[in-house]
């Protein structure tokens, strides 16, 4: 097993520092044989970011070395899993802006990445509309509007916006979002075969960094895992993992098929390796979970409270993730139900009413979780979460018959989902 690593030095390294998840520019794929190696690209990366800071030492004021030191900041907070490096994007990105914002689309577009890695998509939106009205023609600039409409629940908008991009499924910056919108309408083939072919043609592209190739294997494993398919999804992952080794999501990835396997001692392996590089909150959960599963509930209680520590240290509020695990464990209930509430009118999308369906379920509100519940599934999205969720509550207000059907549903998504028996 990987060396452990004690809570206490977990929250050390997490506290300050601000949200983990979504990285929009990581990539999946194998290794093609001309890409050059990953402690190479690295270096570069380093010697790139020497270069510009001593420009910009030497010239504050310069917008272009401002927007590229921002650039590399977000790649190596991807990379890394740093949260840190995304802020600094964030800020050099604005400090770029103020000094010109006009053909300025480098500081924009890496703006807008930043803001929607820390969830803050209402910000992002302005931002992306800003970018699209610089060049109304740019199509990964229509795509992440598009995505951005997709994250906020503006489902209508994002119809829209996703056929009129239909014709461009084949290019990068449009294939892994329209699938993921193909997805939550419950066309998980059709999404399937838009992320194997970006996959395929990542991988071709000898160009492409191994963080964003990466991420492509990740996406894959993601739509495989959530269509109960966890073989599937945990070769995606360690094709991932071939082409970047220390890729903390991919380890977490594995931890959560471990977890779907019951093999809760890879779920530990799996998820200390991916805390040792990016302590994320809900990967602290998982672990904690392992732990429990094998009966050291010592060990689980140190990391579950190293989660909780971590998820108040974020100046972000919570992530979907994480608060999904607290109300599992009957956690933080009543702090998880008010963000939530503070949330959905502004991100109102399938997701949140998901969770504050379940925050009022675990709240003993069943009867006003019914109808957020209904919304959440209101798409047609293949999710074995989201039917267990609706059989649960339906069985709180009474509803044995239809809980039993949703359940059975949910079964049928995805046979390894742990659902109640009942």
């Amino acid at each position: 097993m990987h060396a452990r690593v004690r809570w206490p030095v977990l929250v050390t390294l997490f506290v300050g520092a601000t949200l983990t998840a979504g990285w929009l520019g990581r990539a999946t794929g194998s290794a093609h044989p001309s890409r050059a190696p990953a402690r190479d690209e690295s270096q570069i990366r380093e010697r790139n970011i020497g270069f510009f800071e001593q420009r910009l030492a030497r010239d504050p004021s310069s917008a272009y070395d401002l927007a590229q030191l921002a650039a590399l900041h977000l790649q190596r907070g991807r990379e890394r899993g740093d949260p840190s490096d995304v802020l600094r994007a964030e800020q050099l990105a604005r400090s770029s802006l103020a000094r010109r914002d006009t053909r300025n689309s480098k500081a924009y577009s890496t703006l807008v990445t930043t803001l929607m890695t820390e969830h803050r998509f209402s910000e992002a939106r302005v931002v992306a509309e800003r970018l699209l009205a610089l060049d109304s023609t740019n199509i990964s600039s229509r795509a992440t509007l598009a995505e951005i409409e997709m994250e906020q629940g503006a489902y209508d908008t994002a119809r829209a916006m996703f056929g009129a991009l239909y014709a461009q499924r084949a290019n990068l910056a449009v294939a892994p979002r329209l699938a993921r919108w193909l997805e939550l309408q419950g066309q998980v083939e059709e999404a399937r075969r838009l992320l194997t072919a970006a996959l395929d043609s990542a991988a071709a592209n000898p160009r492409m960094p191994r963080e964003q190739l990466a991420w492509f294997h990740l996406r894959v494993g993601d739509l495989e895992l959530r269509d109960g398919h966890p073989g599937s999804a945990a070769r995606a992952y360690r094709l991932g993992l071939a082409v970047a080794p220390d890729d903390a999501r991919l380890l977490a990835a594995l931890a959560r098929v471990a977890r779907a396997r019951g093999q809760w001692r890879d779920v530990i392996r799996y998820g200390e390796r991916s805390i040792a590089i990016a302590p994320d909150p809900a990967t602290l959960g998982l672990t904690g979970d392992g732990y429990a599963a094998l009966g050291d509930s010592a060990e689980a209680r140190e990391y579950v409270h190293a989660m909780e520590v971590v998820t108040f240290a974020q100046p972000g509020g919570f992530h979907r993730a994480w608060s999904l695990f607290l109300l599992d464990h009957g956690l933080r209930v009543p702090d998880v139900l008010a963000q939530v509430q503070s949330e959905i009118d502004t991100r109102p999308d399938i997701y949140g009413w998901d969770l504050l369906a379940w925050a009022l379920h675990r709240s003993g509100r069943d009867r006003d979780a019914l109808p957020a519940m209904a919304r959440a599934l209101s798409l047609g999205t293949r999710d074995a979460t989201l039917y267990t969720h609706m059989a649960l509550i339906e069985r709180g207000v009474g509803h044995q018959f239809a809980a039993r059907q949703y359940l059975a549903r949910a079964h049928d998504i995805d046979p390894y989902c742990p659902c109640p028996s009942f």
